[in-house]
């Protein structure tokens, strides 16, 4: 049978040019996603399970948190509390309890009313954040290496990302200020700040705090910080960047319950901000989950109420088992930058003769039995980060022990 045509397929003189070429089908996934792909933290979870190697790559504690907060939630189901759609911007013993913490840990003053707004996590604070707060072609700085998230929430929020980057430097990773300084261009809408810093453990200064607001309030910028290891300081302290001159109404201030309270599943977060970037958020996040955690919602106000033993507890805790770990990552022969804040510890593979990270975590399973995360996923510029690579320490003290047992099968 001879091949259907069209006017179109004629020439001018009527003459049949033959049949035409199917066009090539358009990729699905949008080109703003389509270089991301699968996160790395899927990919060495799977490896872990895989192989039954100690999964030291993702960031989620082997146990469980307190007891009475866990309770908490229990009582909330049974009482038939969040069982049904929470109110849209969080139930108002959640956010009475945020402003109450914001207040009690820095004196910052919100109101729990028109200030605070829970989110899914703190993934889509950030998600929403950034959605509401950018147009197409407006840059965003970020300090690199940053969490993979962030690059692809700025891409789907068509931004720009400029990331400046942190470089270890005795012992410790840096901001250098002058590049944030010559970062921020005419097309600059905001800075995305993460402190204490995953994944190298870095939690920046008064000093560095202060000159970034100073540049932020000098360059009219907006602020997204993302402080969700406050409560994980081992070395220097937490400041939140909406303490300093000029950032209270320019800085949304994102945190979460799932690092602190180790209950990551129930993907409870906040923001704290003026109540017109409140207003500004919440009109992209109500598109998005809308709400969510319910029940737990009411848990982890209790938990903020906790009293300051826990924190302490936990932080000592924490402390005791980045010591552990980097202790036996130096034993093992890596470089380590022991880390100021978080549950990650990153170090550099090159005193194993190693340069890929990559490369050197897809192996580490069947060389030792324990799975870590190559930082290259964290940097635009892959080669800056190649040959570092992170591990979690928020893991049982016996689970630490027998990783350090195996990593030191790599000992030169």
């Amino acid at each position: 049978m001879a091949a259907m045509t069209t006017p179109a397929d004629h020439d001018a003189r009527g003459q049949d040019d033959g049949p035409r070429a199917l066009p090539l089908p358009r990729p699905l996934l949008n080109r703003r996603l389509a270089a991301f792909g699968t996160t790395i933290f899927a990919e060495m979870s799977a490896l872990a399970l895989k192989t039954g190697a100690i999964n030291l790559g993702q960031g989620f504690p082997d146990t469980d948190g307190p007891e009475e907060v866990r309770e908490a939630a229990v009582r909330a189901l049974r009482d038939g509390r969040g069982n049904q759609y929470p109110p849209g911007p969080g139930v108002p013993e959640l956010r009475t309890a945020i402003a109450d913490h914001q207040q009690r840990r820095y004196g910052l003053s919100f109101d729990p009313d028109t200030e605070v707004l829970v989110t899914a996590g703190a993934t889509e604070a950030i998600a929403a954040s950034l959605l509401a707060l950018l147009e197409p072609g407006d840059e965003v700085v970020a300090l690199e290496p940053y969490y993979d998230s962030y690059a692809a929430c700025i891409a789907m929020a068509g931004g720009t990302r400029v990331p400046v980057t942190l470089r270890p430097h005795q012992g410790r990773y840096v901001l250098d200020l002058d590049e944030l300084r010559a970062a921020v261009t005419p097309r600059t809408r905001l800075i995305l700040l993460n402190t204490p810093h995953n994944p190298t453990g870095t939690v920046l200064t008064r000093e560095e705090l202060a000159a970034v607001a100073a540049l932020a309030v000098e360059r009219d910028l907006l602020v997204i910080t993302d402080e969700v290891y406050e409560h994980l300081v081992f070395d220097g302290e937490h400041i939140p960047l909406a303490s300093f001159p000029g950032m209270r109404e320019r800085t949304v201030t994102i945190s979460s319950a799932g690092k602190t309270y180790s209950f990551t599943g129930w993907k409870v977060g906040w923001i704290t901000a003026s109540p017109a970037l409140v207003t500004a958020v919440r009109s992209a996040k109500q598109f998005l989950t809308y709400v969510s955690a319910g029940p737990f919602q009411y848990a982890v106000a209790e938990a903020l109420r906790l009293p300051e033993m826990y924190f302490t507890a936990l932080r000592d805790d924490l402390r005791a088992k980045r010591d552990l770990l980097s202790a036996g990552l130096a034993d093992a022969g890596f470089e380590v930058y022991r880390p100021a804040g978080t549950y990650f510890v990153t170090t550099d593979i090159r005193p194993l003769g190693e340069t890929d990270g990559f490369a050197f975590c897809r192996a580490l399973p069947e060389r030792c039995g324990v799975v870590a995360v190559p930082n290259a996923v964290f940097y635009d510029h892959r080669e800056q980060g190649a040959p570092f690579v992170r591990f979690a320490f928020c893991k049982q003290k016996d689970v630490l022990d027998e990783a350090v047992t195996r990593l030191r099968r790599l000992a030169p």
